[in-house]
């Protein structure tokens, strides 16, 4: 990976902080802030570490972070949608504006030169070299610091650097077999002698994020946060959970158990009342605030921070002024509605296939409180990352994979109890028809949140998508197929002549 495809993220922390949008997304900085330069800086300001953080989370729904100026590419969730509709959970309604078509073809996974594949790549490794630079101003990663900001400083760090490597691994490679795949360039330092590095194999990269996340829960043990955008014990126990839960030994799964149990007593899962809007409890239901007492990881957006057009939001709701709004839907996938019980209250987020207006869009689910068509011109509804729902599901998941179905069956019946009605269908269900039903119930309740795809791979499912796709209906893809995998970027590719060696 050349320098030229790097910025320096102290660049980045002090554009994000002193400059407007438009400057941000034009300016293209040319040289680096060294880890010598920014440990001088800390000496001085102990405060420009705690900036540097910052820039990290905030460089999760940035606009452009992805190095384009597509109207797709804003961090975090705008890679959310391209793995919805890889995943084919969610589908693309209409074509009036283009955005996501190449993602919706299976078109842009297949070819490295579409701006698809890079976005990613470059947004992830951005955040890892922003986690970098902080861990070598600690003095790197073998360094536990003395003083106890340093120590949540570097706990942070290790969160962020693991973050970026697991979605790399789940967006990138197509399985990990034994381990000794070599999938991607590991980078430790933000050391400029250690670019351009050649793919490392999976058991290289797992070890890095395991030892990353298991470092960072240590670290932060007493951290309390100030808000809910940065990431603290719990996100570094849920993300140790989905990389653990990926690598899938029986080890593996059995301190998957343990990671979840921990967040499910430490955070409460999504009410009924507030995962549907039902007509009347408008200001009590929706994905829509980082209040949520479920959500473990979001951001609180606010006018300051100048969302718009180019947004999640944007993309996908009914009452924001954008693109789902003029023309370019996002629906949910009708094989998967069709499969969502008639007694199940989650059938209520999504209009009915019949309905007058909105057809299958999730108009009660992700909206914009006011509840105008096209109302949320700039942006105020929050970001939602990580919620408890996942881990409660996972548990089940972890359980069911290591054969423990009683135990599996209970914690997904008890999940379920204010969901579905009559839950008697549970009671026979054994072996695969146990880890059918609970990938299927991942499916529906993380629906437009980017995990689906996350239990896709992990649970090596065959996609199948439904009779309203506009491209494809009826076709099934193993998650191993290439067409579900991005492909490692032209830009990468051009100028790391190590790459593969």
């Amino acid at each position: 990976m050349q320098v030229k495809y790097l910025v320096s993220f102290a660049v980045v922390g002090s554009l994000m902080l002193t400059s407007c949008k438009k400057d941000f997304l034009e300016t293209k900085p040319t040289q680096f802030t060294t880890p010598e330069q920014l440990g001088d800086a800390a000496k001085q300001d102990p405060k420009v570490l705690n900036g540097l953080v910052s820039g990290l989370y905030t460089t999760m729904f940035t606009v452009g972070v992805g190095g384009t100026t597509g109207h797709d590419d804003f961090g975090q969730k705008g890679i959310d949608i391209y793995t919805d509709m890889l995943q084919s959970d969610m589908v693309l309604g209409a074509l009036n504006y283009g955005w996501y078509s190449n993602v919706a073809r299976y078109q842009a996974t297949v070819d490295f030169t579409r701006n698809e594949n890079y976005i990613p790549w470059r947004y992830y490794y951005r955040q890892i070299f922003g986690a970098n630079s902080i861990i070598d101003v600690l003095g790197g990663s073998d360094v536990v610091p003395a003083e106890t900001a340093n120590k949540y400083t570097m706990g942070q760090a290790k969160i962020m650097r693991a973050y970026g490597y697991f979605y790399l691994t789940q967006l990138y490679a197509k399985e990990y077999g034994d381990g000794s795949a070599k999938i991607l360039p590991l980078y430790k330092t933000a050391n400029s002698q250690f670019l351009n590095q050649p793919k490392s194999t999976a058991k290289d990269v797992f070890d890095l994020m395991v030892k990353d996340l298991t470092d960072a829960i240590s670290l932060l043990d007493n951290f309390t946060r100030s808000t809910k955008d940065q990431a603290d014990k719990n996100v570094a126990k849920g993300l140790l959970a989905y990389v653990l839960a990926a690598r899938g030994t029986p080890a593996d799964l059995a301190q998957v158990v343990t990671l979840t149990q921990d967040i499910m007593t430490a955070y409460p899962k999504t009410t009924a009342l507030q995962a549907v809007y039902n007509g009347t409890n408008g200001s009590s239901s929706g994905f829509n605030s980082v209040t949520t007492p479920s959500w473990l990881w979001g951001v609180d957006i606010t006018l300051a921070q100048g969302l718009d057009l180019i947004s999640w939001w944007g993309q996908v709701d009914q009452f924001t002024y954008s693109y789902a709004w003029a023309g370019d839907p996002k629906t949910i996938d009708r094989g998967l509605y069709d499969a969502i019980r008639a007694d199940d209250i989650r059938k209520g987020q999504f209009a009915s296939p019949t309905a007058t207006n909105f057809k299958l869009q999730p108009i009660n689910k992700f909206f914009a409180p006011a509840r105008t068509q096209g109302g949320q011109r700039q942006i105020t509804t929050d970001l939602v990352y990580m919620r408890s729902d996942e881990f409660y599901l996972l548990n089940a998941e972890a359980k069911a994979r290591l054969g423990q179905d009683p135990a599996a069956k209970t914690v997904l019946s008890s999940y379920l109890a204010d969901r579905i009605t009559d839950l008697s269908y549970l009671a026979p269900l054994t072996g695969q028809a146990l880890l059918d039903e609970i990938y299927l119930q991942t499916r529906i309740e993380l629906w437009g949140e980017g995990k689906s795809y996350l239990a896709m791979k992990r649970n090596k499912r065959t996609v199948t998508r439904g009779s309203n796709h506009l491209f494809d209906a009826g076709n099934s893809f193993l998650y191993s197929d290439p067409k579900l995998t991005f492909s490692i970027p032209q830009a990468e590719v051009l100028n790391n002549p190590n790459l593969n060696k």
